[in-house]
């Protein structure tokens, strides 16, 4: 995700890294903390694989580095998009990082295969609770909070189906 927020925000235009760790944070930092430590070697394995490149310009105390988005980086940017994976499609914070970025495919029939990806997963039988590999429903539940995490995330799965089934029909 680390990667593809990158590609994604450099899509949008040059920025100098604190400015990418500012929009990296509001999209993705109130779910994971985004530590230089995973940012910077996230940075340099795609300076080093060609989909971005590092200016070096004067500032008014120090030097500032500006990333660019290279046209490889758009490939991968797009491929990263087209080809999300389960775990993305299926995982609500990782889904959330593909819907920002996903006007960048070109393509709409594109983006409709992934939305269409999510439909499934989300209209598919599912829980947060089990029995036997069976989804158990809140009548077959005791536990007033596992009930309310039940409430809430039907609540939310119907809003986004309705979203994505409007999506699709325009």
């Amino acid at each position: 995700m680390l990667e593809l927020m990158i590609l994604g925000f450099l899509a949008e235009g040059p920025l100098h890294g604190y400015e990418l760790r500012r929009k990296m944070s509001e999209l993705y930092g109130y779910a994971r903390e985004i530590s230089d430590g995973s940012l910077y070697p996230a940075i340099q394995r795609l300076i080093k694989s060609g989909s971005v490149v590092r200016r070096v310009e004067k500032g008014r105390a120090a030097q500032r580095h500006t990333l660019d988005l290279t046209p490889e980086g758009r490939k991968d940017l797009e491929n990263r998009l087209r080809t999300a994976s389960a775990g993305d499609i299926t995982d609500l914070g990782r889904f959330m990082v593909i819907l920002a970025f996903l006007s960048q495919l070109p393509d709409t029939e594109d983006q409709h295969a992934v939305l269409r990806r999510r439909l499934h997963f989300l209209e598919s039988p599912a829980s947060f609770f089990y029995e036997n590999g069976r989804p158990l429903r809140k009548a077959e539940l005791d536990d007033v909070y596992r009930k309310g995490m039940l409430t809430i995330g039907q609540a939310a799965s119907r809003a986004e189906i309705a979203w994505i089934r409007q999506s699709l029909a325009s």
